[in-house]
């Protein structure tokens, strides 16, 4: 009876443990799976019908960047001899409205998108990491244009915490607004993973798929370096900006000169589309005083 019942024992417990390896299998495939989903995002086309229709001047040019990949830009020459770069978000396209808003008031433009995005080469996004030399491939290319003595960087989401990261170590870069940028990949994590106990995993496979460091892209500790250039935050009061407490967090650690404006109930990245006069006023405000000096 005593064996009869070590067995039945055994059992359960050899098949307790079998299904629990399989379900820990079945979890990490799964995660894997899905944090690859994350790394190759839907490429969306940048048309510039918008440009087009408003009759703003631009030209398609060609960037490279340092690891040898090939990002497609459009670029308008400065009336003012200020160029801003323009770096759009995860899973976007180039921001043509904000394009367009700059042109009117005499700026240069250059954006691009950023690799594995829309036409530009490259198969891997890593939120901030490598897209670092994207931002420093279009601040070469801006710097090199005749008639740009001033360049300065208006960026949305990833492209707003991937300028950041740059323009801490690249002071060309004059002045920075950063529309909903995230603090860190780590709060984008703890956001967007279900369950805490998937992060460490999902952390893993994207730093083995891609080859970036999820600790490294932390804007959060890098915007102080920005001083004594300028930094102007700009998000929406609503969802993940509440939680990772993303504008007062940047906002804290950044130095002077700095300024910041956040309005309640506003999604994410939704400052524009809110009140498009005011954005496009206190943008140009911005731009006008710390590059033109007005």
């Amino acid at each position: 009876m005593k064996s009869k019942t070590r067995y039945y024992l055994n059992l359960f417990f050899v098949t307790t443990i079998s299904l629990l390896f399989a379900l820990l299998l079945l979890t990490i495939y799964f995660t894997d799976k899905w944090t690859q989903s994350i790394l190759h995002p839907t490429r969306i086309p940048s048309t510039g019908d918008l440009l087009k229709a408003e009759h703003v001047p631009f030209r398609k040019v060609k960037l490279t960047t340092k690891d040898g990949l090939e990002l497609a830009a459009w670029y308008t020459v400065p009336k003012n001899g200020a160029v801003i770069l323009l770096a759009h978000g995860y899973n976007d396209k180039r921001p043509e409205n904000i394009y367009m808003m700059l042109v009117w008031h005499g700026y240069g433009v250059l954006t691009w998108d950023f690799r594995a995005h829309g036409d530009s080469g490259g198969d891997i996004s890593t939120l901030g990491y490598y897209e670092q030399l994207d931002v420093e491939a279009a601040l070469d290319y801006a710097l090199a244009q005749e008639g740009v003595e001033h360049v300065g960087a208006w960026g949305g989401s990833m492209g707003a915490s991937t300028v950041i990261l740059t323009a801490a170590r690249r002071t060309e870069i004059e002045a920075v607004m950063s529309d909903s940028a995230y603090p860190s990949l780590e709060d984008i994590f703890s956001v967007n993973v279900p369950y805490d106990f998937l992060i460490p995993i999902v952390k893993a496979s994207g730093e083995y798929h891609s080859g970036a460091g999820v600790d490294d892209v932390r804007p959060v500790d890098e915007i102080g370096k920005i001083s004594p250039r300028p930094v102007f935050i700009i998000d929406g009061w609503e969802g993940a900006a509440i939680i990772m407490n993303s504008p007062y967090r940047l906002y804290d650690s950044a130095n002077e000169p700095k300024q910041i404006w956040v309005e309640e109930g506003v999604p994410h990245l939704g400052m524009l589309a809110n009140n498009s006069k005011k954005y496009e006023n206190r943008m140009i405000e911005f731009f006008d005083e710390w590059l033109l000096g007005k």
